[in-house]
C-alpha cells in the first residue's frame, strides 16, 4: 500500500506461488473468477542460505508446478499467464512443449530472426539465431511503425479500453540461454495514460488480441488474494510450526475455490440462489465472494443439528459430485 513508482517499500514475508483456474462467468456473478488449485511456498535465497539448503529459484518452482498440472490434465490444452517475474528463457524452454505461456517481455530484449537453414556440406555448429532485429523500444519510437487499433472488453475494473498494438514473431536469445521462438505484442495507450508494454506468447499462431485479453484476465488473481485475506483469514495465522505454515495457506486458498464451486451448485435451487447484499455505502449489482460464502453458510447452518428443536433427520446429504470436488481440492492443496 505504501509503494509507488517513486517510492518502493520492501518487507520480509512468505512468498507463495499459486496456480489458479480462470473460470468463465458464473451464473451468480458477471465476471471471471480465479480459483486457486495449487499453492506452494517458494522461500527466498536469504532463507535458504541461512538454513544451509540449496536455493530453488521462483522459476524452478513455477516449472515444477506447471509440469505437475500438465501431468494431471494430459489431454487438456493449458494456457499459463504469468507476470514479468516468470519471463525467463529457462522457464520457456522447459514448458513450451507442454503448455502455452504468456508473460511480459522487456522492451530491450534481444530479438533475432529465425536461424537460417544449413547449406549442404556446411561445417561448424548449427546457428541458433538469424539477423538481429530492432529492439521493441526502437519499434515504439519509430514513426514508420504501423499500429493496429483494438478494443478490449474485459479491461481492469470491468471497463472497455481502446489500445494500439503491433505484433510479430521472432527469436528471443541471450548468451548461454536456449533460444525461444515467440510472438511478441507491443502495446501502447493512445490516450497516453499508461506506459507502453510488451508481451510474449510461445504459441506463434495465437492472435494478438487473444494474448492481450488473456493477460488482462490475470488480474482476477489479485481479487482472489484480496478476498481470501478479508473473508478467510489468510495472512492472519499465528503459526510457528513449519508444517502448519506449509498447509494452512494452500488449504485456505483451496477453500476459496470450494466455496465458489458450492455456491455455483446452489443456483439450481430457487431457495438457495446467491444474491447480492449491498450496504448503505456500497450498492453492488452482482454477488461477490462475501455473498457466495454467506449462501454456503446458510446451507451448512440450516440443518436440524444447529437448531434448538429437532424435528427432522440429523444428517446432511451432500451431492456426490460436490464431495468429489472437495476431495480433489484437498488433494491439490496438500
Amino acid at each position: 500500500m505504501r509503494s509507488s513508482h517513486g517510492h518502493f517499500v520492501k518487507t520480509s514475508g512468505l512468498r507463495w506461488l499459486s496456480l489458479a483456474v480462470m473460470c468463465c462467468r458464473y451464473p451468480f456473478a458477471g465476471r471471471r473468477w480465479a480459483l486457486p488449485f495449487l499453492t506452494v511456498l517458494a522461500p527466498s535465497a536469504r532463507w535458504s542460505e541461512a538454513q544451509g539448503r540449496r536455493h530453488k529459484a521462483l522459476t524452478d518452482w513455477a516449472k515444477q508446478a506447471i509440469l505437475q498440472t500438465k501431468r494431471w490434465l494430459p489431454d487438456r490444452r493449458l494456457v499459463v499467464v504469468a507476470d514479468s517475474g516468470f519471463s525467463a528463457l529457462e522457464l520457456i524452454a522447459a514448458v513450451r512443449r507442454y503448455v502455452c505461456l504468456i508473460t511480459r517481455l522487456r522492451l530491450d530484449a534481444s530479438l533475432f530472426e529465425p536461424a537460417p537453414k544449413r547449406r549442404k556440406g556446411q561445417m561448424g555448429r548449427p546457428a541458433l539465431k538469424g539477423k538481429r532485429r530492432p529492439k521493441l523500444n526502437a519499434v515504439l519510437a519509430d514513426p514508420k511503425t504501423v499500429w493496429t487499433s483494438a478494443t478490449l472488453t474485459e479491461w481492469y475494473g470491468g471497463q472497455s479500453r481502446k489500445l494500439e498494438y503491433v505484433s510479430q514473431t521472432a527469436v528471443w536469445y541471450h548468451n548461454g540461454m536456449p533460444p525461444a521462438a515467440i510472438r511478441w505484442v507491443l502495446v501502447r495507450d493512445p490516450s497516453g495514460q499508461r506506459d507502453a508494454q510488451a508481451f510474449l506468447c510461445t504459441d506463434l499462431d495465437l492472435e494478438p488480441t487473444a494474448i492481450l485479453q488473456r493477460f488482462v484476465c490475470r488480474w482476477r488473481i489479485e481479487t482472489t488474494f484480496q478476498e481470501v485475506r478479508q473473508h478467510l483469514g489468510v495472512e492472519t495465522q499465528r503459526q510457528w510450526s513449519d508444517l502448519a505454515i506449509l498447509r494452512t495457506t494452500p488449504a485456505l486458498l483451496g477453500l476459496y475455490s470450494l466455496v465458489t464451486v458450492w455456491a455455483h451448485g446452489l443456483m439450481r435451487q430457487p431457495g438457495t440462489v446467491v444474491r447480492p447484499h449491498p450496504a448503505a455505502w456500497y450498492n453492488k449489482h452482482q454477488p461477490t465472494f462475501s455473498d457466495a460464502i454467506a449462501a454456503v453458510r446458510r446451507v451448512l447452518w440450516s440443518p436440524p443439528s444447529f437448531t434448538m428443536s429437532r424435528s427432522g433427520p440429523e444428517h446432511i446429504e451432500i451431492p456426490v459430485n460436490l464431495l468429489n470436488r472437495f476431495v480433489e481440492t484437498l488433494c491439490l492443496a496438500a
